[in-house]
């Protein structure tokens, strides 16, 4: 996933992963090369890796191409385990602090999925729907009604609903048409069709490529690992630029919030969507720079502001070298606009 961003700047790119191998003791940097994937889809390698790459692609940026995040960047949030990388980038969090607290967590988490399987005989994941905006507001309303049936003071034996649906959770909401929902694949799947014979939606599924359904109850001891690392952490606070939660879709108030947020973060629900509506709709952001391997991030917020762009306003995602030249320039071009 890095290739390309080596290839181009061999010097920066040399003491970034140097740096990333030391801090975890093992070589990282030779997974992300060569693989194999079977190795490198492993959560605990997946989520450090592509920290690494999307930090590394901040620090070209920096280093080789001038970008003075401090003078352009206002605030800083990131999707999911994107939230460290925002941490990093925001100076609230050291580098290499971050890498390990992404490896231990993944460590947990993999551990988490395994027993959750072992233990029910059941597989876990995470499964995106997608509808149309006009009826997203009816969907998310009916799978809490559907899902406030698991919720574990329901003691009743008899009560099908609460053992069909148990451990299912609202992991993310994305966008105006798009949340995720994370557990038991079965038991998504037996959502659905509910949702389908007895709600009258149709939502259009779609299984995510990951072995673990992050965002949810199964991962308390993740969530655990949290509250006591970052008691041990150097945490800046206040840091250069203001830092969205996850969890509360808000900017970060104080140091002991910033912990509390990044822990509840493993078990509880993504609020991209608000994070994104508040930025754009209470604080008139009106330039969005997507920084990582991939573009997923730009286009869930294009979702949402798009359509609401002033003049000098855009949404960019920075993950192809090929492409820096050409937003760069757009990116210029628009502080004059």
């Amino acid at each position: 996933m890095a290739d390309s961003w080596v290839q181009m700047f061999p010097g920066i790119s040399k003491q970034v992963m140097g740096e990333v191998d030391s801090t975890l003791g093992y070589r990282l940097s030779h997974v992300i090369s060569h693989g194999p994937n079977s190795e490198l889809n492993k959560t605990e390698n997946s989520q450090p890796a592509i920290m690494t790459t999307s930090l590394l692609i901040f620090r070209i940026l920096e280093h080789e191409l001038g970008f003075d995040a401090k003078k352009f960047i206002d605030f800083t949030l990131g999707h999911s385990l994107g939230e460290f990388t925002a941490l990093v980038v925001g100076d609230y969090l050291d580098f290499s602090d971050a890498l390990r607290l992404v490896r231990r967590r993944a460590e947990i988490m993999s551990q988490c999925t395994q027993a959750a399987s072992t233990r029910t005989g059941e597989e876990f994941g995470m499964m995106a729907l997608v509808c149309e905006p006009d009826h997203f507001p009816k969907l998310l309303q009916t799978i809490h009604d559907f899902l406030e049936l698991a919720e574990p003071e329901l003691k009743d034996d008899t009560n099908h609903a609460a053992s069909a649906f148990q451990n299912v959770m609202i992991a993310n909401i994305n966008s105006k048409n798009q949340i995720v929902l994370s557990g038991s694949i079965a038991k998504i799947k037996t959502l659905l069709v509910q949702l389908r014979q007895f709600g009258g939606h149709d939502p259009r599924a779609v299984r995510l490529r990951c072995e673990s359904p992050f965002h949810n109850p199964i991962m308390a001891p993740a969530a655990e690992y949290m509250r006591h690392a970052l008691e041990d952490i150097d945490i800046r606070f206040p840091a250069r630029m203001q830092v969205v939660s996850n969890v509360s879709g808000l900017p970060i108030e104080s140091r002991e919030e910033l912990k509390t947020l990044l822990s509840r973060q493993c078990v509880e629900t993504v609020r991209w969507w608000d994070s994104i509506r508040y930025l754009d709709q209470d604080r008139g952001v009106t330039r969005w720079i997507g920084i990582g391997p991939g573009k997923v991030g730009r286009n869930l917020v294009g979702k949402e502001v798009d359509k609401n762009m002033v003049k000098g306003g855009g949404v960019w995602s920075i993950s192809d070298p090929r492409e820096l030249d050409t937003i760069l320039c757009n990116l210029a071009r628009s502080q004059f606009d």
